[in-house]
Order: C-alpha cells, then structure tokens, then sequence
C-alpha cells in the first residue's frame, strides 16, 4: 500500500508541475503581460515613436489594420491593451467615439494614461470585459467601425464574440480582425523547424501547443492560428460575411528566413507538410517570401461586414 501511495503520490507531482506551467487565466496572463511590456510614456513624442516603431516590426501591416480614415465614425477597439492602436486612431483620424475594451483592468489604467497625451476629437471611453463572456454592453447597432488585433486568437468563446460583433455594428459597418496565420513562416519554420528540430524544444507536445507556447510566452493560456478557409468559416457561422485581406510578416520572420531556410530543406526530419510549404515560397522585388500569392506573415487579416 505504500508502495501504491508513493507512485500515485510522484503522479499527481508530476501533473501539478505540468499544470503549473500553464496556471494563468487569461486575465492573469494578460494584466502582467502586454505589447509594451508596461512601459510608461512621458510625452506625446515619445508614445508616437513607440506607435511607429511597433508598427514598422510587421510589413504592410498598417496598410491592412488602418488607423486612419476614421472620421466620424464611432469606433471599437476590442482588446486594446495598454491602448496602443487607440493612440493612432486619435492622432490619425478624427472618430466621433473611441471605446477600448480589455480583460485586464491594469491595461485599461495603461491605456487612459497614455491616451491623455493624445487629445482628439472624442475623450475615449475605457470598458472592462469579462474573460469567458461574450456580452458586450451596447445597444444593437452601435458602432461603425471594429477593431481587433491580435486578441481574438487568445479567447475561449471567439464564435460568440463574433456573434457580438455583429449585433453592434452598425448598418453599413465593417469589422477588421488580425489573427494568427497558421500558413506562415512562424508555423512552418520557426515552430516546426527551428523550436522542434534544430533547439529540441518542445518535442514531445502537439504542434498546436507547441504553436502556443512560441507566441506570446510558454505560460500564454490559449494562442490559436488559422488557415482563412477556418477563420472566415467561424465568421459566417457568426452570421458575418468576411474576405481574408492578406497577412503581415514580421521582421522575426524575415531574419529567421534569411539564417535557417535551407538548413531547414536539407533537414530530413522535418515533415512534408512544413517542407512542401517552405518549397512552395516565392518573393516580390523586396524580397518579402509568399506562398500561394499570400505573405507568409504570422499576422492575417480579415474584413467582416453583417450578412
């Protein structure tokens, strides 16, 4: 019986040590984590440069998320964090309304402070969510414009959000959306290649988890990516009609491109799905890689309008 005892007890240890590399919430994950890792801005100039240099570490991506022509509209931006787009649709457009919605509170405190460096057309309005719940507190038809970068990857009840979405957009209005990009160079390279083969990290997981834990931190509680086949499938179940716009890549990207593209080719281990994707890459005049015409880009993105 001791025996018994001790190898049940060794079970659960090892279960809890597993358990305990990914024991966040999203709120938890969220409130200490953030894209400017909680830095404080003391001046407009300096937040603007911040805006600019984040922007610049992914090609093209302020062509697809535009923070500007924006005027008079009344615009959403869902999981805005420590308000970091919220800067540019002040300084670039002039919305008639600003509303940030996040998971965490400490974000939000983030966001308001940096956004009084910004003053525009609107005072912009900061509204907590609740992480799992999918209720927006808006009449139906209430905003022209909503944005959403980089966030609806990390939620549990992304259909339902959606399905929001649509009830508060107004006539006439649309929905941009970034999320992870499953036929990328960070999937087929960084993930397969690079993390499972060449540093041994990660081997013994899915590639699906080892995909979350290459993103946003090994503790990050849910980071999906997607082919556009699924993502726009989810939108139409939501009751939207979407069109995949295309996707960014990041500089990460590009350098790892440049170091391990081949070694990755030679390499026999790596599976025919990443190989063929890695075969299959053709560049522009920049020398910005695609694949089948798309930018092989972690960051796709999408337009959804109500059906």
């Amino acid at each position: 019986m001791r025996y018994l005892a001790k190898k049940i007890y060794y079970r659960l240890m090892r279960l809890s040590t597993r358990v305990g590399q990914n024991k966040f919430s999203n709120t938890e994950y969220w409130s200490r984590h953030n894209v400017t890792d909680h830095r404080s801005f003391e001046t407009r100039k300096a937040s603007l440069e911040y805006l600019d240099w984040r922007n610049t570490q992914y090609t093209n991506y302020s062509t697809l998320m535009p923070l500007n022509g924006h005027n008079g509209s009344r615009v959403l931006d869902y999981g805005c964090g420590p308000g970091h787009d919220m800067v540019g649709f002040l300084e670039f457009s002039k919305p008639s309304r600003l509303v940030g919605m996040d998971i965490s509170r400490q974000a939000l405190l983030e966001a308001e402070n940096r956004l009084a460096l910004h003053p525009g057309t609107c005072k912009p309005e900061f509204i907590p969510v609740e992480d799992r719940s999918s209720i927006l507190p808006f009449e139906d038809g209430m905003f022209d414009y909503i944005h959403s970068s980089g966030v609806l990857h990390h939620t549990p009840n992304l259909e339902e959000i959606l399905q929001e979405f649509r009830r508060i957009l107004a006539p006439g209005g649309r929905i941009r959306v970034m999320v992870y990009h499953r036929e990328s160079l960070w999937y087929h390279l960084y993930v397969a290649y690079v993390r499972r083969i060449s540093r041994k990290i990660d081997t013994e997981i899915s590639m699906d988890d080892a995909f979350r834990r290459s993103t946003d931190g090994p503790n990050c509680p849910i980071s999906r990516c997607y082919r556009p086949e699924e993502f726009l499938a989810i939108g139409a179940s939501a009751g939207l009609t979407g069109r995949f716009l295309g996707a960014a890549i990041s500089l990460i990207e590009l350098g790892l491109h440049h170091q391990y593209h081949i070694e990755a080719l030679q390499n026999v281990n790596l599976p025919v799905e990443h190989r063929s994707f890695l075969r299959s890459l053709t560049y522009d005049n920049q020398g910005i890689p695609s694949s089948g015409g798309v930018v092989a880009g972690i960051d796709a993105v999408y337009e959804f309008t109500s059906t």
